[in-house]
């Protein structure tokens, strides 16, 4: 697979990145290890974990782990096969101090981090949702402390938009801390509220790995309408987690997979490769129930979609309006 440079870090990422979410439950343990170890087999060198993620039995506030200690025992004869990620900012507990950005907060998660994934050093450590009650210099400063303690080789953001991450540069410069070298933001053919943000990422170099660029399995081809969401797949495990099968959402679905058919790819290949695609987009955080579905996901990339098909897919689910230019028109 052609690799994509990690914004200034000087790491080369794989296309696709191992997601680990449903580390847990569906995937157990054995099962996750294995895919772990067939995905670096396939070419995949990026994985991406959080401090919360415990497969389909994470509710708000439950502790986490499970899926970095997986993923730890997994990678632990291969650490030198594969870059590592990982987040902070989601709520690991009850308490006020067992969330957010704040500097105790991140000093402390990095350590319990550290230790479930059994590495000496986190390659790119996350900031996994905004924290409005705490001031964004305090948190850049803790994740730089991190860095300079050894803890953390680089930084990166998730679910912020351009404004947040141009803020976000400007304080590290302003301030001699390490920068935010990667975006991991909500994406896909279904999801583009962050269409116009890809080329100020581009300009500044930040490497764009979005999650969910198949929505959930929705552009696996699997849901058909009229008809109930098949066995073991998210509409039937965690219903609450997929969005409404409406009419509206069915008539982009099939109008996207006949694009596919046309472009011989299955839909999800076809809804990989387009966002592979995007302005910026360096590697897609692709979860996955069964290896095999990561070896569908390394073929997309691969892919390459006509200017013609690029066209159409606009036609069916368009990126989102702007306030035209009032001086240019």
């Amino acid at each position: 697979m052609k690799q994509s440079e990690l914004g200034t870090s000087g790491l080369s990422i794989s296309p696709i990145c191992l997601g680990t979410m449903t580390f847990g439950r569906p995937v157990a343990e054995a099962e996750a290890i294995q895919m772990v170890h067939g995905a670096i087999d396939l070419g995949i060198n990026f994985i991406d974990t959080a401090n919360v993620y415990e497969g389909y039995d994470r509710v708000l506030g439950s502790a986490g782990g499970v899926a970095e200690e997986i993923l730890g025992k997994a990678i632990k004869d291969r650490r030198d096969q594969v870059i590592v990620a990982t987040k902070v900012c989601a709520p690991v507990g009850p308490g006020p101090g067992d969330r957010g950005l704040s500097a105790a907060h991140i000093l402390e998660q990095v350590d319990h981090s550290l230790r479930r994934l059994q590495v000496d050093v986190i390659d790119l450590y996350i900031m996994h949702w905004p924290d409005k009650l705490t001031p964004l210099e305090e948190s850049l400063t803790a994740m730089d402390q991190a860095v300079k303690q050894g803890k953390v080789r680089f930084l990166g953001s998730s679910n912020h938009d351009a404004a947040q991450l141009c803020e976000m540069l400007w304080i590290a410069e302003r301030n001699n801390l390490a920068p935010i070298v990667a975006s991991q933001i909500p994406f896909s053919l279904l999801r583009r509220e962050f269409h116009h943000d890809l080329n100020f990422c581009s300009e500044k170099n930040i490497c764009v790995t979005p999650y969910q660029p198949l929505q959930g399995g929705l552009l696996t081809g699997k849901y058909r309408r009229g008809e109930q969401p098949p066995g073991e797949s998210r509409g039937a495990d965690k219903p609450q987690w997929l969005w409404e099968l409406d009419d509206n959402l069915f008539d982009r679905l099939e109008g996207l997979e006949q694009l596919a058919a046309d472009a011989n790819l299955s839909m999800a290949q076809f809804s990989l490769a387009w966002a592979l695609s995007q302005p910026a987009i360096g590697s897609l955080v692709v979860g996955a129930t069964r290896l095999e579905q990561v070896q569908q996901a390394v073929a997309a990339a691969e892919a390459t979609l006509s200017e013609e098909l690029l066209q159409r897919v606009d036609e069916i689910c368009p990126p989102p309006w702007t306030q035209p230019d009032p001086i240019r028109g």
